[in-house]
């Protein structure tokens, strides 16, 4: 299942579709089924267009992000769950360094709790989530991390063998109950946390959805959009990996909800 979502991904993001489509177009034409291969071309070029120069990403981000409301911080802290896809693992891996991706807020807004409820315990979910597994993952990394700003190893709890959102979940309930810990935050990204509360839920874990790291400022609207195709693309491409997820655990039997929210 995990080799089989990460190529569906290889070839199912929109720059590989629009990118497949005109080699399909090229091969098409080459044994004369020209109509049919303009076809083709026009399809990648629309997916193009849509990618790049349109507010569709964003708008879908958007909606992900929106499913659940930031919260004021509770009056007392037992327990908080980081998700892991916050640092660079390659690099840190090959530099032994601390080098945060654009995920870098979910441990930011950690260390922000942990410092503020000194009682609180900290449960890092996050192995190698590439093909190779030779890299150090999210929770290997973290306990470089917190020790930096005065939060001590002893509160840490390491979850070091999770490469998908499942896996975080199912590898985490055993290590909370070994802990005896329960009703923790469970901080990840806010266009993540339709997926990852419908997984915990469905795994019985109780927690208490903490979103972080916005992409979106909550007001976009569909448009065109030619001023920045770069971020276009990749909302695009983060929204559509996140309703690949919604859609294939719900399908897997492994999420509450389609949507959960």
């Amino acid at each position: 299942m995990f080799l089989f979502s990460k190529l569906v991904w290889v070839f199912g993001q929109p720059l590989s579709l629009a990118f497949l489509f005109a080699v399909l177009s090229v091969l098409l034409s080459c044994v004369r089924w020209r109509k049919t291969g303009i076809a083709s071309a026009a399809l990648g070029a629309l997916i193009l267009f849509v990618t790049l120069y349109t507010s569709l990403g964003t708008y879908l981000l958007q909606g992900l992000e929106e499913s659940f409301p930031k919260r004021e911080d509770p009056e007392n802290l037992q327990c908080m769950i980081v998700l892991g896809g916050a640092f660079e693992n390659e690099v840190n891996t090959a530099r032994h360094g601390i080098e945060f991706n654009a995920g870098g807020d979910r441990f930011i807004e950690a260390l922000r709790l942990a410092q503020k409820y000194p009682q609180s315990r900290i449960l890092i979910s996050g192995g190698d989530g590439s093909m190779s597994g030779i890299y150090e993952g999210d929770a290997v990394i973290s306990a470089r991390f917190f020790p930096l700003f005065g939060v001590g190893k002893e509160r840490l709890v390491e979850e070091t063998t999770s490469r998908t959102t499942f896996e975080n979940a199912t590898n985490t309930k055993e290590l909370l109950a070994s802990q005896g810990l329960s009703d923790c935050l469970l901080i990840t990204s806010g266009y993540h946390m339709p997926r990852s509360v419908g997984i915990f839920r469905k795994q019985g874990i109780n927690i208490v959805p903490w979103p972080t790291d916005y992409r979106t400022d909550g007001h976009e609207v569909l448009g065109i959009d030619f001023t920045q195709p770069n971020r276009n693309s990749q909302n695009m491409a983060t929204a559509i990996r996140e309703w690949f997820g919604l859609v294939g655990y719900y399908f897997a039997g492994r999420t509450s909800a389609l949507y959960p929210g």
